[in-house]
């Protein structure tokens, strides 16, 4: 199974529309998860008509969107579980947050998915992954535009973060 990963997209402040990197890389993808601060409904919109896509409201995200999306949520993906959730506050305290939220359900999770740094983060700890692909769009708060991929193979995540101009 192939997933797109991506986050804080900002539509239409830090862009107009989806990078055509990324809209060919939905196409492409089994699923594509969306982390949150879309700021507009319609790049999850998009996103739907292209491939089966979840999604969760960010910080940014306007109430539209959070009629549609929860907070977070548990996504399974083949044999893999993910929790996904967009994140709060300051960067030094966002995995404390993310696994206060999780706190319930934070062992049988394989993968956390999160954004809100607009920074890509693949690491591990304890034996679970959290991904944050970073942002497709913004290049004020970020080094360069990001995504990420995971491919699912049973129990094993091959993860990549991809960064483009």
């Amino acid at each position: 199974m192939r997933v797109l990963v991506i986050s804080d997209t900002h539509i239409p402040i830090t862009a107009n529309k989806l990078p055509a990197v990324v809209i060919e890389e939905a196409k492409k993808s089994d699923v594509c998860i969306h982390a949150g601060d879309f700021v507009d409904a319609s790049v999850f919109r998009e996103l739907s008509k292209i491939t089966k896509t979840y999604g969760v409201c960010g910080n940014m995200d306007n109430s539209d969107i959070r009629k549609e999306l929860p907070e977070k949520q548990i996504i399974e993906l083949g044999s893999i579980r993910a929790g996904l959730i967009h994140g709060r506050g300051s960067p030094a305290t966002l995995m404390n947050y993310i696994d206060t939220e999780f706190k319930q359900e934070l062992n049988m999770l394989n993968i956390i998915i999160f954004g809100h740094t607009h920074h890509p983060l693949d690491k591990e700890i304890n034996g679970r992954v959290y991904f944050n692909s970073g942002s497709c769009t913004d290049r004020v708060f970020a080094p360069e535009p990001s995504y990420g991929i995971l491919e699912i193979d049973g129990k094993n995540i091959t993860r990549r973060i991809v960064k483009f101009e």
